[in-house]
């Protein structure tokens, strides 16, 4: 710290990570400080004693290890039990079956993210990535090689895709269009009206959509949650998944890459060979980890995933609640899904405070709370709160955060100027 700022030099929009982020928070806390820890940065729901994984899942596991039939190497592309039941698990809120060729697995949704990136890559190629969004994007497609286009999201319109600058960004050039439902890190859900828009707008672009699903399912608002591959016979659609989130199992690193295509536009035997190929060279998921997936998914009872879904609903009305009571802070839409809200910073009206990366530093070592600058996830001078966490520990770091606002906004320190 010097002279009442924080002075921390921020990587570039495309080597940013959120891990990488945190970890420097982590390290500005302040070892005096006798606040305990209460981090609202990550979206990791293990980290609280209310988001527990299904008992079903933990003994499928053991039971494929105790096995001793899944000590061996998978398929490269996949387990074929395991394909088999994602993708009858995806289909029951389809138009039409997937089969198991559809999917392939994928050591969490980051490499599912990977691979279809790598698959769409060319010379000269771009990509559309929603503003805000997730870093990983940005960080695979610089690996790549592919030129980001950022397309925005409207927080007046409940996040909704800004279709006229997709259309306005995209050219012959463009590979892909990706989208994120329910949003990470905004919180939203998108309506089957607007995700019918999105598809719309690709058919007419003639470029397929990458849908990250990862959130799927955990929604509480008023829209219910619709799969993008709904639209897989107007638009190819790749979807990206994973048991992490739904099952609060994401150290298990068990995603999966799914083509939605029943017309065949964007599969054919050349592409199709050419992504074997590319998982020939990925390292996937243990393989009794996949081989427990067919019980996890075809046992676990829906008592639990209410139970989950009422939490977060429970959070986030907390979320929405306490942060409307900050005069600095402003979230433009109660959230509606995922475990994530956007919160708009007003640093105007902080005294001491240089923007969102200052902001959350201070936080950090004044108050031990950590939450993610939106600088990290593609707007400056934003929030990224996580309330995944548990009802108590969510208040006791918002009222937390509160204070920390009183004390640095300009009215509370001109009078306490004025005291002295």
């Amino acid at each position: 710290m010097e002279n009442g700022s924080v002075n921390h030099e921020m990587e570039t929009a495309s080597t940013i990570t959120i891990k990488g982020i945190l970890s420097l928070l982590m390290q500005n806390l302040d070892e005096n400080n006798c606040k305990r820890l209460i981090p609202l940065g990550m979206g990791d729901p293990t980290l609280y004693s209310c988001f527990h994984t299904t008992h079903v899942a933990g003994q499928a596991v053991v039971e494929a290890l105790q096995s001793d039939k899944f000590n061996g190497y998978s398929p490269t592309v996949g387990l074929p039990q395991t394909r088999r039941a994602i993708a009858e698990y995806l289909s029951c809120d389809l138009p039409y079956k997937l089969s198991c060729d559809d999917v392939f697995i994928t050591s969490g949704c980051t490499q599912a993210i990977d691979v279809a990136l790598a698959m769409l890559a060319r010379p000269g190629a771009n990509v559309l990535i929603p503003r805000p969004g997730f870093p990983i994007y940005e960080l695979c497609a610089t690996f790549r090689r592919l030129e980001i286009r950022y397309y925005d999201l409207l927080p007046e319109n409940g996040w909704e895709v800004d279709l006229d600058s997709v259309e306005a960004l995209a050219d012959q050039n463009t590979v892909g269009f990706v989208i994120i439902n329910p949003g990470n890190p905004c919180g939203n859900v998108y309506s089957y009206q607007h995700l019918k828009k999105i598809a719309e707008t690709a058919e007419k672009l003639k470029i397929p959509v990458i849908a990250d699903e990862v959130y799927g399912h955990l929604v509480f608002g008023d829209n219910p949650f619709v799969p993008m591959g709904v639209f897989g016979s107007m638009v190819p659609v790749l979807t990206l998944g994973s048991l992490s989130k739904r099952w609060i199992v994401p150290g298990w690193r068990l995603g999966w890459f799914v083509i939605n295509d029943p017309s065949y536009m964007f599969k054919n035997p050349k592409i199709i060979e050419r992504i074997k190929k590319y998982f020939d060279i990925l390292g996937g998921p243990a393989t009794f980890i996949q081989a427990a997936v067919p019980r996890i998914i075809e046992q676990t009872d829906n008592v639990f995933f209410k139970k989950t879904i009422n939490t977060l609903k429970q959070t986030s009305d907390i979320c929405w609640d306490m942060i409307k009571e900050i005069p600095c802070l402003t979230c433009p839409q109660k959230p509606q899904g995922s475990m994530a809200a956007m919160i708009k910073l007003n640093i105007s009206s902080l005294e001491d405070i240089s923007d969102d990366i200052d902001f959350c530093f201070r936080l950090a070592k004044e108050e031990s709370v950590i939450i993610l600058p939106g600088t990290a996830v593609g707007l400056k001078n934003w929030l990224r709160i996580t309330f995944a966490a548990e009802p108590q520990s969510l208040k006791e770091a918002l009222g937390r955060l509160k204070s920390f606002c009183k004390r640095h906004t300009k009215l509370m320190l001109q009078q306490q100027q004025e005291q002295y």
